[in-house]
């Protein structure tokens, strides 16, 4: 028997047990998790700094560090995570919609667990506690595979997760984390159908296309954020720098933030100017083209190829076009757009909604930034992630993007003639 079948079977053999648990059981659960992230803080960073330090050993990039690292807000956050979803309604047994049919039938669809929930990500240990706390709420019990780059924030967070549904009343495992951090286990749990109901990669392009590819298991693709701001010719110049510096800079190593700006022909020379000064700030480098180059001085920037305008940096660096008007601004979008989050900056009502009306992308925004993007910020309590795909669930996945539906038919002897 593999690894993952050991994992999967306790899995299955508890899920039921979670799927019928009371909202007070699981809310009394999600509570002791936030109690004992917030006492065991110090143990937590220790595990933590063990990974930061092999990351830097391994050459990691400052932005995947960010990514990879914890400290007493992110882990406070964790804690308010879990006291938030505490809070939400539990999406089990709600009925969805219902009717009486013709002959009497009484019909209902109601939301139920999706049963097992694999997660496969990467070098976020903040993901492992979010899917943990979305899953349990949401009465699914969870198998969770992080990147090795985490293992020991990973192992850590998990058994205390476990420590804390088990002081509630439950199973802990229904929260479980595959701690071998071989591919081939990972392989294992794409094709694990005997015992998972729907698998979710969180992380980069590379792993998403890998999972999408190699999984038997349904998936949900949380897809890579190439996302774009457009500064129309209309455009409050000083907002769209705060919102082009503020969806680059505040967190560059996360999939809401800007990778591209486009700037309208006719603002181009007053724009890019005020962008440069405040980018650079954060030393972001500048990729563009020609007129970008011209406006801003050759020495200034990166001349930009097809493979900068199509690329995630998660990184201080951002692609910049000058386009001629909406139409091509759009046509950019797209062409490269990865249908995460997409933004204008206008002040023109016609311009604002045709960008809303082309853009097909699960989030478009107007005069806002895409750091937005987040269940949080929507509130919608903790998220598993943003998905890019159109069945069953597009943007941010909440706790109801979390469950599924069944029908309940009551009748009085009806037959089918």
């Amino acid at each position: 028997m593999g690894y993952i079948d050991i994992l999967g079977q306790k899995a299955k053999a508890c899920k039921g047990e979670i799927a019928f648990a009371s909202t007070e059981q699981k809310n009394d659960a999600l509570l002791e998790i936030a109690h004992i992230l917030r006492a065991s803080k110090e143990d937590i960073i220790r595990a933590n700094t063990v990974d930061l330090e092999n990351g830097r050993m391994r050459k990691m990039s400052e932005s995947l560090l960010d990514r990879l690292a914890l400290n007493d807000k992110r882990i406070e956050g964790m804690a308010n995570a879990c006291e938030s979803l505490a809070k939400l309604d539990d999406p089990i047994g709600e009925v969805v919609s219902g009717s009486v049919r013709p002959n009497g039938m009484k019909i209902q669809r109601v939301r139920v667990p999706m049963g097992v929930i694999g997660i496969i990500f990467e070098a976020r240990p903040n993901v492992t506690v979010d899917a943990a706390i979305l899953c349990l709420k949401s009465g699914n019990a969870v198998i969770l595979r992080g990147g090795k780059e985490a293992i020991n924030s990973n192992k850590m967070l998990a058994d205390l997760m476990r420590t804390a549904v088990k002081r509630a009343g439950l199973d802990p495992d229904i929260i479980q984390l595959v701690e071998d951090t071989d591919r081939g286990i990972a392989l294992d749990m794409m094709k694990a159908n005997e015992y998972i109901d729907l698998l979710i990669p969180r992380g980069g392009a590379q792993l998403i296309k890998a999972v999408v590819q190699s999984a038997t298991v349904p998936v949900i693709e949380t897809g890579t954020g190439n996302c774009h701001v457009y500064v129309d010719a209309s455009a409050d110049l000083n907002m769209a720098v705060d919102i082009v510096d503020n969806g680059k800079t505040q967190r560059p190593s996360v999939c809401n933030a800007v990778e591209s700006c486009l700037v309208h022909r006719d603002v181009a020379e007053d724009f890019l100017p005020k962008l440069k000064a405040r980018l650079d700030k954060h030393n972001v480098e500048i990729r563009g083209c020609e007129m970008t180059a011209q406006i801003l001085g050759a020495e200034n920037v990166v001349p930009a190829d097809e493979d900068d305008y199509a690329t995630e940096f998660l990184d201080y660096i951002i692609s910049i076009r000058v386009v001629d008007d909406l139409a091509q601004a759009i046509e950019h979008i797209q062409t490269y757009s990865t249908g995460h989050s997409e933004c204008i900056v206008t002040e023109s009502l016609f311009a604002a909604e045709e960008f809303q009306k082309r853009i097909d992308a699960a989030a478009v925004y107007v005069n806002c930034s895409t750091r937005f993007t987040d269940g949080e910020m929507f509130g919608l309590g903790a998220e598993i992630g943003i998905s890019t795909q159109k069945l069953h669930a597009r943007g941010p996945m909440g706790l109801k993007e979390m469950t599924t539906v069944k029908y309940l038919i009551n009748g009085s002897g009806q037959i089918r003639e």
